[in-house]
């Protein structure tokens, strides 16, 4: 580990830090720093065990995060609005970062942003969980770290829980996603970690950079298409509009409502860079073929 450079990861027991830390631990190009807020966990442990120097760090405490990342050449940073539903606070998190980041002179720090959507429509659309992350980028750019934005497509793990199709009283399935004919962009955040490793690997090329990540677009139809060939059912779109959608009365229902408005503007997704960046990276027929028993109460 001592010859080689160390990257330190972000929530590297949760879904997107986890995919990065995993990358890292293969291609053995860097070491891998893992931090994560509790490190007796089994998912800690783990990485402990194939190699990784666990180290605690919680994002709300600057002294912590200090210490994860004296020493390190680069970082993967991942912040979760979910986690608290506050874009101040994912702000504050993402600016923190920052500034020690700045202030070790990390060499090149991969953060997951998305797009600032509130001033990308001229304060139209309030989309939350982009918007913070958004503001975040631009601090990273503003004070001069050297940075590469990454900023992933819908993730296909949404279609395995909170996507899932919806049985109707006719007795097929829809998939209630108001997107309309317009192709939604979508990954499997298990294959984001060797994009990150190859954007580690070329800083040269995407350093002060965002790169929209994509595997594939499809229409709504067309993922439910897919679902119905792999999983033997009459899956379809319920073509529901956004307007429906943000009075189905879930907790963020607008939130996601505006995030499809936004969709619909076709945000930056490179395809084809992705592919170049991972070549193994999975399809979304490829994806629900791997995932079928996540539907097997259908």
């Amino acid at each position: 580990m001592a010859n080689r450079k160390i990257i330190a990861v972000f929530g590297a027991t949760g879904a997107q830090g986890g995919s990065v830390a995993r990358s890292i631990l293969e291609n053995k190009h860097f070491a891998l720093r893992a931090l994560t807020r509790d490190v007796s966990q089994k998912k800690a442990l783990a990485l402990r065990d194939l190699g990784a120097e666990v180290v605690r760090c919680d994002l709300d405490d600057a002294a912590s995060v200090e210490e994860a990342l004296k020493g390190a050449h680069g970082a993967f940073v991942v912040t979760n609005f979910w986690d608290h539903l506050s874009k101040e606070k994912e702000v504050c998190q993402g600016k923190l970062v920052a500034d020690i980041a700045k202030r070790l002179g990390l060499k090149h720090v991969v953060y997951s942003g998305l797009e600032n959507v509130d001033r990308l429509s001229g304060g139209k659309l309030k989309v939350l969980h982009f918007d913070g992350k958004g503001e975040v980028e631009e601090y990273f750019w503003s004070i001069g770290v050297p940075m590469t934005s990454v900023r992933l497509a819908a993730y296909f793990e949404n279609f395995l829980t909170v996507w899932k199709p919806v049985k109707s009283p006719d007795g097929y399935y829809t998939l209630a996603l108001p997107m309309g004919d317009v192709p939604m962009d979508g990954i499997s955040v298990a294959d984001v970690g060797t994009v990150v490793s190859s954007i580690f690997a070329s800083p040269e090329e995407f350093v002060g950079k965002a790169v929209g990540l994509s595997a594939e677009a499809l229409t709504i139809q067309q993922y439910a298409d897919v679902l119905s060939r792999i999983l033997g059912k009459d899956i379809r779109d319920a073509k529901i509009t956004p307007e429906a959608y943000e009075k189905l009365g879930f907790p963020g229902a607008e939130e996601l409502a505006n995030m499809f408005r936004f969709y619909h503007m076709k945000p930056n997704r490179d395809i084809k860079l992705t592919h170049r960046l991972n070549p193994q990276i999975r399809s979304f027929s490829q994806f629900i073929s791997d995932n079928q028993e996540a539907f097997k109460d259908l």
